[in-house]
């Protein structure tokens, strides 16, 4: 079955994937759809191979992205894997029936023996949107409506509940029930404040992308998520924070760097089409990369100081990685998988253990 996060072992490492297709700048060579879903199976069994707690794919529903469907590649990785918990970063709760949600994930716990877990969030690819008949203008209430009902779902074996965007339920069995008496669910936040707030009100996890700057900036989001929640009267223990961030791990600092510079200018040349990030020089990266701020590209060492010195602003429980981004050949991607868990974790979770 799965179990809660324990603060007494120190704060739990993994890695998540988007699934993106994108050719590796250095070979122009694009991977099949195919090829790039058993990578990911593959990292995921390497990772629970070597003791890593959190692997989580996110949901994209365009022809540059490998995964529209999370949990069923996550069903796949149950049935090769043992230990590592599953769980979803991010599914767009909006534009999702979140009855079908609730079952598809019951299901998966059942599968792998109580493992599976659920980030909720808005999305920020909005193309699901138009593609499941959703209108852009009810943006927050469809997701205020759905999560409201995904976490009476997570609660209750039969539901009678009236929404304004879905059918009314009357007393309808929800089944599966999955292994675990509650299936973990986060709220998936970028920067709004907002949205972390409601993360507090809800009494859910907060799964915080702190993916640029100096990570200070994102201390306000975790206090007032802290605040809305002991506010609403939840206790603190249930009140968990995890972070996501960018990737690369390599033997030195420079190492990382050079080996990692294309593909991450290749990642934002792809999808971050915001005027002046289209073009990252190599003075831009390395001060990107540099110790106050929130990309985690360098050797063991500076991985393990990042994410301590993030974990004195955050406290939080979860730190998540994103390491194959830009079209990473997998070889990279297993490599910074085996560095993360044999060089990093161990390090980060004795120094995180609580009474240390």
């Amino acid at each position: 079955m799965g179990k809660e996060i324990n603060l007494n072992s120190g704060i739990e490492i993994g890695i998540y994937t988007f699934g993106e297709l994108l050719c590796d700048p250095y070979t122009g060579q694009l991977i099949s759809t195919k090829q790039r879903i058993n990578e990911i199976i593959e990292a995921a069994k390497l990772a629970d191979d070597a003791g890593l707690d959190v692997f989580g794919i996110g949901e994209h529903h365009r022809l540059d992205f490998a995964v529209s469907s999370p949990h069923i590649i996550l069903a796949a990785i149950a049935q090769n894997t043992s230990q590592i918990k599953l769980i979803s970063t991010t599914t767009v709760l909006s534009t999702v029936d979140p009855v079908r949600l609730f079952e598809d994930f019951a299901t998966l716990d059942i599968v792998s023996n109580g493992r599976a877990e659920i980030v909720a969030g808005r999305g920020a690819f909005l193309e699901s949107f138009p593609l499941f008949g959703y209108n852009l203008n009810d943006y927050d209430l469809l997701f205020s409506e759905n999560v409201e009902l995904l976490l009476k779902l997570n609660e209750n074996e039969r539901i009678t509940w009236k929404g304004h965007f879905r059918s009314e339920l009357k007393g309808v069995d929800i089944a599966p029930r999955p292994i675990q008496q509650r299936i973990p669910i986060w709220i998936g936040v970028g920067g709004s404040q907002e949205s972390a707030e409601r993360a507090g009100r809800l009494g859910e996890g907060l799964m915080l992308a702190v993916l640029g700057g100096d990570p200070i900036q994102f201390k306000p989001l975790v206090e007032a998520y802290r605040y809305a929640g002991l506010k609403a009267g939840h206790n603190s223990k249930k009140l968990k924070v995890a972070i996501g961030a960018h990737g690369y791990i390599s033997k030195t600092s420079q190492k990382a760097k050079e080996e990692f510079y294309a593909y991450y200018t290749n990642y934002f040349k792809s999808f971050m089409k915001n005027g002046a990030l289209l073009k990252i020089s190599q003075t831009d990266f390395e001060q990107m990369a540099g110790p106050n701020n929130s990309l985690f590209v360098g050797s063991p060492q500076e991985i393990i100081e990042k994410i301590l010195r993030q974990h004195e602003l955050f406290g939080h429980q979860r730190f998540l990685a994103q390491i194959d981004i830009g079209g990473l050949p997998f070889n990279k991607v297993a490599k910074n998988i085996e560095l993360l868990a044999t060089k990093v974790a161990p390090v980060v979770r004795r120094e995180t253990k609580k009474g240390c």
